[in-house]
């Protein structure tokens, strides 16, 4: 396939990609792809092994020995899977967050995955979010979007959710560490993460999801699928 018709959302950690994504993807009956979810499986099977996260050489030869793929649910979200294991809950520990910057860092392990990537944008359209997806996954595509929001917003966010999983965390310490994704994303010399020209910038800081959704399909020239018309 040629792309085109898939839907490419980038942009910085916390941002709201996944959900707005699995939201869309519902909505346009296309299928929903989180490649952050690829890498964390790749740094799942890193922690595994015992590989030092920094180390390209051995990473690398990691990701070529690992099987990773993905289906779908039946509520439209991404099942992850490792070696024929089911992983997708294990990928999001902490342990997992603190090395999956690192491990996909690496160029070869990058062009490695991007494949993969793709090769799932061939078999049908989809709505794929990460960091690099309308830049260099997708670059073909039409449709592309860049959701982000202030560090305090997607620090609240994602401190939200560390509370619900019962992880005691103070809201300073998150917000210390998004800010730090956000450097090592923007100032990785592989794929950084930055805005494609053509991408249509969606600050969601004050808005619901289902208004970012909303936005979304109208800019995709499908505002009969909204759930408002406004």
């Amino acid at each position: 396939m040629s792309h085109e018709r898939s839907v490419a959302i980038d942009g910085p950690a916390g941002s709201g990609k996944s959900t707005v994504a699995r939201g869309l993807a519902r909505a346009l009956g296309y299928r929903y792809v989180s490649t952050g979810d690829i890498y964390r499986a790749l740094a799942l099977a890193v922690l595994r092994n015992c590989i030092d996260p920094h180390n390209e050489k051995d990473v690398s030869s990691l990701a070529r020995k690992v099987t990773i793929e993905v289906e779908e649910s039946d509520d439209g979200s991404q099942i992850t899977v490792l070696d024929g294991e089911d992983v997708s809950d294990l990928i999001k520990q902490p342990e997992v967050d603190a090395v999956v910057s690192p491990v996909s860092a690496h160029a070869e392990v990058r062009a490695w995955l991007v494949d993969l990537q793709r090769r799932l944008a061939d078999e049908r359209d989809v709505v794929m979010d990460g960091r690099d997806i309308g830049t260099v996954v997708l670059a073909r595509s039409k449709h592309k979007f860049f959701l982000t929001a202030s560090a305090e917003e997607r620090a609240r966010r994602r401190w939200k959710e560390y509370v619900a999983k019962g992880r005691n965390v103070d809201f300073d310490t998150v917000l210390k560490e998004v800010q730090a994704r956000d450097t090592i994303d923007s100032g990785r010399a592989v794929a950084p993460l930055m805005v494609a020209p053509d991408a249509v910038v969606v600050d969601c800081t004050h808005m619901t999801v289902q208004e970012v959704i909303d936005e979304m399909l109208r800019k995709l020239g499908r505002a009969d699928l909204c759930s408002t018309m406004s």
